[in-house]
């Protein structure tokens, strides 16, 4: 299967009078795992994601934090300082994802 014949992943943030069920977070945490794996080059499934300007760069910062804190727990471990700082600002990154949505970020 090429990567034409795939079909994409879309997160949607326009939530407003939407129902945030189990079935949209299941989606929205496979979405998120294909993204990263993009990053790292392991995935070729198109996503798309929507949404207002500031849902999307909220979301987007939290995923450079997520690929930044992979990098740095496989270059220099889980102990090391870097690896500490970058956590931190993930969870800093995944804070304001989640204050500015309303939505949980579903990577623990």
């Amino acid at each position: 299967m090429s990567d034409k014949e795939l079909s994409p992943i879309v997160i949607d943030f326009a939530t407003e009078g939407k129902e945030l069920n189990e079935s949209w977070l299941g989606l929205f945490g496979m979405g998120i795992k294909e993204i990263i794996r993009g990053l790292f080059g392991q995935s070729t499934v198109p996503v798309s994601v929507r949404g207002s300007r500031s849902d999307v760069d909220s979301f987007t910062t939290a995923l450079r934090g997520e690929k930044r804190y992979i990098e740095a727990a496989k270059k220099y471990g889980l102990d090391n300082p870097r690896t500490f700082k970058n956590k931190a600002q993930l969870d800093s990154a995944i804070s304001q994802f989640e204050r500015h949505t309303g939505i949980n970020w579903p990577i623990k």
